[in-house]
């Protein structure tokens, strides 16, 4: 039977009023193509639902045509609201892009999907800034996920070097840091992953794969 990934998306589209953001898609389409070379279904869903922005910056440069197709299956994603529950799904992928960092934290609705897939022992990963959307998380005995967890996310340095942290709600090390993660990181833009368990993190789009890699391991 076909294995079943949840992949939920940013809707924020602006971290002020002059300056616009959304999902990176590399971390988007590179897991989403990983995952269906796999031939495992794919849910997409957001916290709005409908059409996910992307980041323009995430376009510059030589995208393969292949990432830039993905962008099809962000036209109309599902609003978390709208979902069952967790057990339909036998993995959660939350990639970033800095809008994660202004819709995810604080979505009750993923807190609870995320809570029920960790507890239930079902893959939740997340990549870049992704983790985002894991500092609200917490289990049923109030402890947060993140505590105790060796993870990694989009680094206080990385975050610095892209000239944006001034505009950031918070700095996902610090506060991941703040909630008792053992948070460990490599130099800038290297690619890197940590799994705990069932809990897989990776640091910033180069390391997209390696965690999406990752979640197929644990799947097989």
């Amino acid at each position: 039977m076909s294995k079943h990934i949840l992949m939920v998306v940013t809707t924020a589209d602006k971290m002020n009023e002059n300056h616009e953001t959304g999902l990176w898609l590399s971390e988007f389409g590179e897991a989403y193509i990983e995952f269906k070379k796999q031939g495992y279904n794919i849910t997409v869903a957001s916290p709005l639902g409908g059409k996910t922005p992307v980041d323009e910056r995430s376009l510059q440069g030589e995208t393969p045509q292949e990432i830039l197709d993905t962008a099809k299956y962000l036209e109309n994603t599902t609003k978390l609201e709208e979902l069952n529950g967790s057990l339909s799904y036998d993995a959660i992928f939350l990639p970033g892009g800095h809008g994660t960092m202004f819709d995810l934290p604080d979505n009750k609705k993923l807190q609870s999907l995320i809570r029920d897939m960790y507890e239930s022992n079902r893959i939740v990963a997340a990549v870049c800034h992704g983790p985002a959307g894991l500092v609200g998380v917490k289990l049923s005995d109030g402890t947060p996920l993140v505590k105790g967890k060796t993870v990694t996310a989009f680094t206080d340095a990385e975050e610095r070097e892209t000239t944006l942290d001034r505009f950031m709600p918070f700095l996902l090390e610090t506060r991941l840091r703040e909630l008792g993660a053992n948070f460990v990181a490599v130099s800038n833009w290297n690619d890197h992953l940590q799994t705990e368990g069932h809990l897989i993190t990776g640091q910033n789009p180069q390391s997209t794969i390696s965690v999406a890699k990752e979640v197929i391991k644990q799947l097989s």
